[in-house]
């Protein structure tokens, strides 16, 4: 594999795995499962985030219409989940390798402890030479504890574990440079940096089974790429995707990576829904803070202290039009820092090893 990983996640889309009736399509799944085991001979680690428990639920069972929206994806879901990890666990075994269901929700990345006994039965898993294949719980995850999507979730997995790489499958080529169906419309096959004109290219439309667009997915990836994870945005439709992908013989997006942060940065940097504190900074403190530069958040540039938080307390960092700035570790409580705000030869209320720049 001439790319070189040795540790990649790979998330499939509903979208990928699910017919036009809304029922699993096997060949598609026993394909990519095929794949995997191909990736995984040559020495690599491999992580599976897969949706499609609701629609091997649909495969079941057939649900009244008088039935709400969330009782049904909790229905399908609890019922779709046994038959989808049977679907990889029979599809693996011919290659003798065995896969395991990991099941998470949002609550399991927002307390530290939770997050290292994930991270911990992750790599046991595959110390042992077993395929995790992780999914949210849909049975208990409904409405504010979601994530986005499957793709939000492959995004915290792969910073968690420190993956090399994080392969998107969809059902579209990669990002491109205006609409897909339009003539002359291209794949972006590389996107290094911040890209905030990238939504206008993007199609807003979302795939008829899966929950998240091609913004999400170019959010998100500029996030993980910003922690020094490379990310790609491939077809999932294609004949041997992945293998192609990792011998760089296919076209599609690829997420240039910028330096590599450590495992508590990486933690911070999806920990938003965590925060607990507001503290708002001037634009002076703006500018050093995201300056790229090993700074830590002194007194001096606080304006205000929005809502309170304790020491150990992750807190947000906005500044004078209420932007997010980033997102930080607070070294010490809310009244202490009310004491000394623009206070100058101040201990950090943020250390610089645990900021995370949004910006």
């Amino acid at each position: 594999m001439k790319l070189g990983y040795k540790k990649i996640v790979v998330k499939v889309g509903s979208n990928v795995i699910t017919q036009a009736n809304g029922l699993p399509d096997e060949y598609r799944i026993q394909h990519l499962v095929n794949q995997l085991a191909e990736i995984k001979k040559h020495g690599i680690e491999v992580i599976l985030v897969s949706s499609g428990a609701v629609a091997s639920g649909r495969s079941l069972i057939k649900v009244s219409e008088k039935q709400d929206a969330v009782t049904t994806r909790q229905l399908l879901a609890a019922i779709g989940q046994v038959k989808l990890i049977n679907t990889y666990a029979s599809f693996f075994e011919p290659h003798k390798i065995k896969c395991a269901q990991v099941l998470v929700t949002k609550e399991d990345f927002r307390d530290r402890a939770h997050y290292l006994n994930m991270k911990n039965c992750m790599q046991i898993l595959l110390q042992n030479e077993v395929i995790p294949v992780v999914n949210e719980n849909d049975v208990v995850s409904v409405t504010e504890l979601m994530f986005t999507d499957n793709d939000e979730l492959a995004g915290l997995i792969a910073s968690m574990l420190n993956a090399d790489a994080l392969v998107i499958l969809s059902n579209v080529n990669g990002i491109y440079n205006g609409d897909p169906k339009i003539p002359g419309s291209e794949v972006i096959e590389e996107i290094s940096g911040s890209v905030s004109n990238l939504a206008s290219f993007i199609q807003t439309g979302k795939s008829q089974f899966g929950r998240g667009g091609m913004v999400t997915k170019s959010t998100m990836a500029q996030k993980v790429a910003k922690l020094g994870i490379t990310v790609h945005i491939a077809n999932g439709t294609t004949d041997n995707v992945l293998t192609a992908l990792l011998n760089q013989n296919l076209v599609h997006t690829r997420f240039v990576p910028e330096k590599i942060k450590s495992g508590k940065k990486k933690w911070i940097a999806h920990s938003e829904t965590a925060a607990t504190g507001t503290v708002k900074l001037n634009d002076g403190a703006k500018n050093v803070l995201t300056s790229g530069k090993a700074t830590s958040l002194l007194p001096v540039g606080i304006i205000e202290i929005q809502t309170d938080f304790l020491k150990g307390d992750i807190i947000k960092i906005i500044d004078e039009q209420n932007q997010l700035i980033g997102l930080g570790i607070a070294e010490y409580s809310s009244d202490k820092a009310r004491e000394r705000i623009g206070q100058k030869k101040q201990k950090a209320l943020v250390h610089y090893d645990y900021f995370y720049s949004a910006i």
